[in-house]
C-alpha cells in the first residue's frame, strides 16, 4: 500500500451480483471506465471476486468487487458462490446486475432476500438495455456496451451511501496542542521498516487535530516522558507491552492500546468489553477462537498463535484448547466455541466486523477482542477505558 492510498478497511466496499452472463463485469469496467475485469460470452468467466481500489467520483475512495455467478454450478460453482457469499459480509453497497433480456431469476430474487436481510442499500441494474425494450420498474436500465445511463447508476450508488458522523480514532479525545505519546515496540512481529496501519492511521488523527504525536519504544519510554516539560494529554500503547507501559507510568496518567482505540473505532468495545466476563468461566477443555482480519506471515513469537494463548493459560490456570483463523476464514459454525478474541480490525471495514460479531452474538458466543484482553489481564481495563470516556 502506496503512503497515499487510502486503507481497504476505510473505503466504500461496493459488490456487483448476479448470475453468469448478465454482464458483471462488463458493467464493473464501464462504471470504473477500466478494465478490471475479464469479459466473456462464455458462462461463468469471473471464477473468484475481483477487487479494485479506485476514486469514483462522485463517491470518492471505494472498492469495487465483481463477483462470481451466484447461479454457478457443481461443486467448484459451489465454491464459487460461498465466495460470493462471503463478499456479502463487507458489501456496503450492492448493485444486482439483471440480464434485461430476461428479468429476475430466481436466483435474483434469493439475492434481494439477502440484501434485505442483511440490511445491505442495494440497487437493480437491468444491463444489456441496447438489445432489450424496458419492461421493468425496480431499478435502472444500463448498457455495459454504449455506456448508456452509466453515469446515472453511478449518481444512484453515491446515493445509497450509509449516513453518519465521521468516525475518529483518538480526534474526538484530544484537542489542539495536547501531547499524545505512541509507544510502538520494534520486535521481530514489527513489519521491516513501516509502522503497522493502527499506528499509522492514529498518528494521522492526531496531527488532524492540531496535537502533537511523539513516538517512542517502550525501552525508550522513561526518557521520553522525562523530556516532556508538561504530562502527555494520553499514552497509547501497542497491547503487547501494556505490562511494561503501566509501570512506567504514573497511576493516574490515561493509557489506553491501539487495539481498544480500535474497536472503538469499529463499533464493537462495548461488546468487546462485555466478552471479557467469559474469561473468568472457561473450563478446562473449552476452546477459544482467536481470529485476525489479516493474514501475515507469523513469526515465532506471534501476539495470536503464541503470545495470547500463553497469557491466557497462565491468566485462568485452566488447560485450553486454541484455534486461529485469519483474513476470510471466519468460520459460519461456532459450535463448540467458548470464547472469540478478534484483533482490532483495521483490515476490515465495518460491516464485516458487525457481521462477525453478530454471529458470535446470534450463536450465544462471547465475542473481546486483543486489547481489551490484555488490559484485563494486566489489570488496567478499567484504567484504559476511563482514559477514553
Amino acid at each position: 500500500m502506496g503512503l497515499n492510498d487510502t486503507p481497504s478497511a476505510n473505503r466504500l466496499h461496493i459488490g456487483f451480483f448476479g448470475c453468469r452472463n448478465a454482464g458483471k463485469s462488463s458493467l464493473v469496467n464501464a462504471v470504473t471506465g477500466q478494465e478490471l475485469a475479464v469479459v466473456s460470452d462464455v458462462l461463468g468467466t469471473t471464477t473468484d471476486p475481483v477487487t479494485k481500489s479506485m476514486e469514483l467520483l462522485p463517491l470518492g475512495p471505494v472498492l469495487i468487487i465483481d463477483t462470481p455467478g451466484i447461479d454457478d454450478e457443481g461443486n467448484l460453482g459451489e465454491k464459487r458462490i460461498e465466495k460470493t457469499r462471503q463478499i456479502l459480509s463487507k458489501t456496503d453497497i450492492a448493485v444486482l446486475v439483471v440480464d434485461s433480456k430476461k428479468g429476475l431469476s430466481p436466483a435474483d430474487m434469493e439475492l434481494i432476500d439477502i440484501f434485505k436481510e442483511k440490511n445491505i442499500p442495494h440497487i437493480i441494474a437491468y444491463n444489456k438495455c441496447d438489445m432489450a425494450e424496458p419492461t421493468f420498474e425496480d431499478g435502472i436500465f444500463v448498457s455495459a456496451k454504449t455506456g448508456e445511463n452509466v453515469d446515472t447508476l453511478k449518481e444512484k450508488i453515491a446515493a445509497l451511501r450509509p449516513l453518519g458522523n465521521e468516525k475518529r480514532i483518538i480526534g474526538d479525545l484530544i484537542s489542539a496542542g495536547d501531547i499524545v505519546v505512541l509507544v510502538t515496540p520494534i520486535d521481530e512481529s514489527a513489519p521491516k521498516g513501516r509502522l503497522i496501519l493502527p499506528q499509522q492511521q492514529t498518528i494521522r488523527d492526531i496531527l488532524d487535530s492540531g496535537a502533537i504525536a511523539i513516538v517512542t519504544k517502550e525501552t525508550e519510554l522513561e526518557a521520553t516522558l522525562s523530556s516532556l516539560k508538561n504530562p502527555p494529554k494520553m499514552v497509547v500503547t501497542d497491547s503487547q507491552v501494556f505490562g511494561i507501559v503501566k509501570e512506567i507510568l504514573p497511576p493516574d496518567m490515561p493509557l489506553v492500546s491501539f487495539s481498544i482505540l480500535m474497536a472503538r473505532y469499529k463499533g464493537f468495545l462495548e461488546t468487546a468489553v462485555d466478552g471479557i466476563k467469559a474469561i473468568d468461566t472457561l473450563k478446562d477443555g473449552d476452546t477459544i477462537l482467536i481470529a485476525e482480519g489479516c493474514t501475515h506471515h507469523r513469526q515465532c513469537n506471534d501476539i495470536g498463535t503464541v503470545k495470547i494463548p500463553n497469557w491466557l493459560l497462565k491468566h485462568t490456570g485452566k488447560n485450553l484448547n486454541f484455534k486461529t483463523v485469519s483474513g476470510n476464514d471466519f468460520p459460519h459454525d461456532l459450535s463448540g466455541i467458548s470464547l472469540i478474541i478478534h484483533c482490532g480490525g483495521c483490515m476490515l471495514n465495518e460491516r464485516e466486523i458487525e457481521t462477525r460479531r453478530q454471529s458470535a452474538e446470534e450463536n450465544g458466543v462471547p465475542f473481546t477482542n486483543y486489547g481489551t484482553v490484555i488490559a484485563h489481564i494486566n489489570g488496567i481495563l478499567d484504567r484504559s477505558l476511563n482514559a477514553i470516556t
